[in-house]
């Protein structure tokens, strides 16, 4: 139905709008489209991605997971203010079940640049955050305490990634 609106609307739109302005309307569209779809993709931990020749990529190494119980979530931002760990600006994540000790994760990135990437363990696995019991990560392992609350600057935790894949180790900490 929405979609039959969307339709009918610009077919109206094109009757009353002179060619060139009907093309750019369109080459508007179709890149408020992809860059909308950038953001909160759920993925599946897809090792060959970080192969030889592959990339660009992270293989992150989570080191000091406390149990195997609950999940982990490993996510991936561009390393600027306006997206570093804000609600929504994500762009790729990665759950799966907790393994006490070390986990590794294959996190693509769109392209060559600068990123950050947060991970946290969920130790009941009820997707709130429970800041006596849940764990967390960042990309640098930089100091987190009451006064950042658990969200230092992007300048402490971005890294670069080229077009190959980039390896890191972080390590958990719970209260």
């Amino acid at each position: 139905m929405m979609q039959h609106f969307q339709t009918s609307r610009l077919a109206r739109l094109a009757r009353k709008m002179p060619s060139a302005t009907l093309a750019l309307t369109a080459l508007v569209l179709a890149v408020a489209a992809p860059a909308a779809a950038q953001f909160r993709q759920a993925i599946g931990n897809d090792m060959s991605k970080c192969e030889a020749g592959s990339g660009p990529a992270v293989m992150v190494t989570v080191n000091g997971i406390k149990s195997s119980s609950g999940r982990v979530r490993v996510q991936s931002y561009r390393a600027t203010p306006s997206d570093w760990m804000e609600k929504g600006r994500w762009l790729n994540r990665i759950e799966a079940p907790a393994r006490a000790g070390t986990m590794r994760f294959c996190m693509p990135v769109p392209a060559a640049g600068s990123y950050g990437i947060a991970v946290r363990h969920d130790t009941n696995g009820d997707g709130d955050t429970d800041l006596t019991k849940d764990g967390g990560a960042m990309s640098n392992n930089p100091s987190i305490n009451i006064l950042n609350l658990g969200k230092p600057s992007y300048k402490k935790t971005a890294f670069a990634v080229g077009d190959g894949v980039r390896s890191i180790i972080v390590h958990m900490k719970y209260m």
